[in-house]
């Protein structure tokens, strides 16, 4: 027997709402919209930090050969993970309508921002239906984390998103919150094998879009079928989603998606940092864990709580046992907390509960969106901020436009150090080092060793020379004064870097 669209058939039902319930429904739709135009503003200014390189060389490639892309960021024939269906399609826009890589990345953003709200509106809707669970949902994602300031790639703090709604972590978020809802519905309704295969194939392409968040995407997955219990007729349909999730993983042609597993040491050292000032960065998302204890209480099955546990039992892990990049899954933890302490303002039992609990949560968040006020500098600029908030605001990077105007073209190759090396690629050229780790780039090692050569006061001219050779390289940008029989001083750019040109 079928039951009720789960949108319908909520977890929890409030009471009838008196007096000041208006404003309570209102007011977080009105800040949550806010907030949204604030960052179609950020979309407009593209602030560059972080990965934002990576993720345009990468269509940078892909628009000029779709088959043959070659590694992103070095002279060589590489897969790469950053070759994902999703940079694929974006990789197909900047080909189909010559539009500038930064123009497709606006684009992506638009999409990616559009499928994160809707994804959590439809995920909320699956456990409560009071009318403003899904906007005070959303503002505890963006809100709801500590008094330091904390940004990373697949974390949904306001700061952090403003800085990564372009990269292929959100639009895989957005759609990890559209995969928890069809499988809510699935496991409700007793879907047939068409739904439990579309499961599969969106499971995979989260996967492929972004591993970490696929993880992520995959505890969330987890929690929900062991809440639900499925009867045996789901059980084959859940393990052919399964199978075909997993055969689409390993049919995908550009890179080699189970190799991502044999990661090296250098994957590890990046993500060390998750485990550091852990109260500072979450504090705030403790009152979700309160949350989520008293709905443990309530149903010993419930969604969020298990989706936490997973989450956390994922991140301990990995800093007990040295593997810190499994701090990508932090999200499964923080995503459950946040949900549920905005469901406890407007699903706790008593009226009196529901108020008091929108008063702490209230507050927390005030105190959430002063920690990162600065986020509106990347639509005014720090110059049109009051001073207590322009000491909040984080400086985008410069970019390295001016290289290119200065006579650097695609595919040139760049002696650069790592900050310039995550840069430059956005607009074509390579470097002879790659500025990330790469799991499918053998010689690396090699690679970073000569530009530390290069670079080295003590190294000879006659190395100096051999290297450049070696490696092809056109152009070197560095700072204060490289000059020598070998380069020729082109340009200067910001921050003290010069752009030299390599002598036949």
């Amino acid at each position: 027997m079928r039951t009720k669209p789960a949108e319908l058939e909520p977890v929890s039902r409030t009471a009838p709402e008196h007096g000041g319930a208006r404003l309570g429904r209102s007011l977080p739709g009105a800040v949550a919209a806010l907030v949204l135009v604030l960052l179609l503003l950020v979309v407009v200014r593209l602030p560059w930090a972080g990965d934002l390189g990576m993720h345009a060389a990468t269509v940078q490639r892909l628009s000029r050969s779709l088959a043959h892309p070659g590694n992103p960021l070095v002279d060589a024939d590489t897969p790469s993970p950053y070759y994902s269906p999703w940079m694929l399609v974006l990789g197909c826009a900047a080909k189909l309508t010559g539009l500038s890589v930064f123009v497709v990345l606006r684009m992506a953003a638009l999409v990616s921002l559009g499928l994160l709200v809707s994804g959590v509106w439809r995920y909320v809707r699956t456990l409560s239906v009071h009318r403003a669970a899904p906007a005070t949902a959303f503002l505890s994602l963006v809100f709801l984390w500590g008094p330091v300031l904390f940004e990373w790639s697949g974390f949904l703090s306001l700061n952090s998103l403003a800085l990564t709604v372009a990269y292929p972590s959100v639009f895989a978020l957005g759609l990890s919150f559209h995969f928890w809802t069809w499988l809510t519905r699935a496991v409700r309704a007793e879907a047939g094998w068409g739904v439990w295969l579309g499961l599969g194939a969106l499971w995979a392409l989260i996967l492929l879009c972004h591993q970490f968040t696929g993880v992520v995407a995959s505890l969330g997955a987890l929690a929900t079928v062991i809440a639900a219990r499925p009867g045996r007729p789901v059980l084959p349909r859940l393990g052919a989603s399964l199978a075909l999730g997993l055969a689409v993983l390993w049919l995908w042609p550009y890179y080699d998606f189970f190799a991502l597993f044999s990661a090296g040491a250098d994957l590890e050292a990046v993500h060390r940092p998750l485990y550091e000032h852990l109260a500072a960065r979450f504090g705030l998302v403790l009152l979700g864990v309160v949350a989520l204890v008293a709905r443990g209480r309530r149903d010993h099955r419930d969604p969020l709580a298990l989706f936490f546990a997973l989450g956390a039992l994922v991140f301990a892990a990995g800093g007990l046992t040295g593997h810190y990049s499994w701090g990508r899954a932090l999200p499964a933890a923080l995503i459950p907390a946040q949900l549920a302490a905005a469901l406890e303002a407007v699903t706790a039992g008593r009226r009196a509960v529901r108020t008091a609990w929108a008063w702490v949560l209230g507050a927390a968040l005030v105190a959430g969106a002063w920690t990162q006020a600065g986020t509106l500098g990347y639509v005014t600029g720090r110059d049109a901020l009051p001073g207590v908030v322009a000491a909040k605001y984080r400086t985008p990077w410069t970019g390295y436009q001016w290289i290119m105007r200065a006579g650097v073209s695609y595919g040139d190759v760049v002696m650069a150090r790592r900050m310039p090396a995550r840069q430059i690629p956005a607009y074509g050229p390579y470097t002879v080092a790659p500025g990330y780790p790469d799991v499918f780039l053998r010689d690396a090692g090699r690679r970073e060793a000569a530009v530390s050569r290069y670079f080295d006061a003590r190294t000879s001219p006659a190395e100096r020379r051999r290297i450049l050779r070696e490696y092809g390289v056109r152009w070197v940008v560095g700072p204060g004064d490289l000059a020598g029989p070998q380069v020729r001083r082109v340009a200067a750019g910001p921050g003290g870097q010069v752009l030299y040109r390599v002598l036949p």
